[in-house]
């Protein structure tokens, strides 16, 4: 089990890491979900022993190792950007950290080929990186990490330079793998998409924070605050600035009823969340608030269409399961359940979920 306990790390007067608070279990998938330059790969660096907090302590197992080396610490890292050993062959780049372990010539053996077998890479035991792909010689990164049998496995970003098809392989065989050492695995991602698929539990990060951490699918439904549900919607959170006044909501020249659990909030200013998919070009309901707005992309992907709209200054998105071919600048409405909203107060924090994510397990 890993612990951070209260831990600040500040660099240049950047903030990298603000009174972090997390435990991670043996066995688990974790995820760290949020933009560049949140503080993902710092967390990392400090989780691994590479940089020291300016405050704060890591526990693991219930010893403190904040002042522990790296090279004391039994863990394994692969970084999105991939490092080799040029010099080295594939199966002697594998075998490294456990020629440095020690490890008997047979175990070395099986245990490379294995991991060359995991990843695909088998054919290619006896080249050099250089004569490798750069999908190829991120899997043999991969491999080198996973032969180590560490403690602590963190995957900065690992798939993101690697093909379709096997993304969607490992990001099922990887988890496997070092659940079934008793590793904690810690997978940091840009994509909520990657998040939902890997499952897990999830801590969204935003400028060095945590805002919140739990299941993945708990977090991504039913977000605690405006900053998670942005960082855990693709494509992006759709928002309006709405009044609430006697149990009606008040937006654009829009009067819409509100249905009981929403009629019951304060009247006030109020910022709706929207995802994408709940965007519709069709009028569903009575009660649909309608929305106007000029098309500025059309972008049809297989059968979808993702129409990105501007509606009063605001730039939306709408995920349409079917393909629509909408020109630019035309002028369309669309329409919402208000039942489908997410309500924030001012301050970013939740209000209301909608009933159907509070619903679903």
């Amino acid at each position: 089990m890993l612990e951070l306990i209260n831990i600040n790390k500040t660099v240049g007067g950047e903030v990298y890491a603000k009174d972090v608070n997390l435990c991670f279990k043996s066995g688990t998938l974790n995820i760290l979900l949020g933009p560049t330059r949140s503080g993902k790969t710092s967390l990392m660096r400090l989780m691994a022993g590479l940089d020291k907090p300016d405050s704060g302590e890591l526990r693991f197992d219930g010893n403190a190792v904040t002042g522990l080396r790296v090279q004391k610490r039994n863990v394994a890292m692969v970084y999105q950007q991939f490092i080799n050993y040029p010099s080295l062959n594939v199966f002697d780049n594998i075998a490294s950290p456990l020629r440095v372990a020690k490890v008997p010539r047979v175990d070395i053996d099986r245990r490379v080929k294995e991991a060359a077998a995991l990843l695909k890479i088998s054919p290619y035991l006896e080249r050099h990186p250089s004569e490798l792909s750069g999908g190829q010689q991120q899997r043999l990164a991969l491999a080198r990490a996973l032969v180590k049998n560490a403690e602590l496995v963190l995957l900065d970003e690992p798939l993101a330079n690697l093909d379709y098809k096997l993304r969607e392989e490992l990001r099922d065989e990887l988890p496997e793998y070092f659940r079934a050492q008793g590793a904690v695995l810690i997978y940091a991602t840009t994509e909520p998409t990657e998040a939902l698929l890997l499952g897990g539990e999830t801590a969204v990060l935003h400028e060095g924070s945590i805002v919140q951490f739990g299941a993945t699918g708990s977090v991504f439904r039913l977000p605690d605050n405006l900053t998670t549900a942005r960082a855990f919607s693709d494509p992006p959170l759709n928002t309006a600035e709405v009044h609430i006044s006697n149990g009606m909501l008040h937006h654009n020249g829009n009067n819409v009823t509100l249905d009981s659990a929403a009629a019951a909030l304060q009247d006030g200013q109020y910022t709706i969340g929207v995802r994408p998919y709940h965007l519709r070009l069709n009028r569903n309901g009575p009660n649909d608030m309608e929305l106007s707005g000029e098309v500025l992309v059309n972008e049809i992907t297989g059968s979808e269409s993702f129409i990105h709209f501007n509606i009063s200054g605001r730039n939306w998105v709408s995920l349409i399961h079917e393909i629509k071919n909408i020109s630019p600048r035309a002028i369309i409405s669309c329409f919402i359940d208000p039942n489908d909203f997410y309500y924030f107060y001012p301050n970013g924090d939740i209000a209301l979920t909608p009933q159907s994510s509070e619903q679903v397990n």
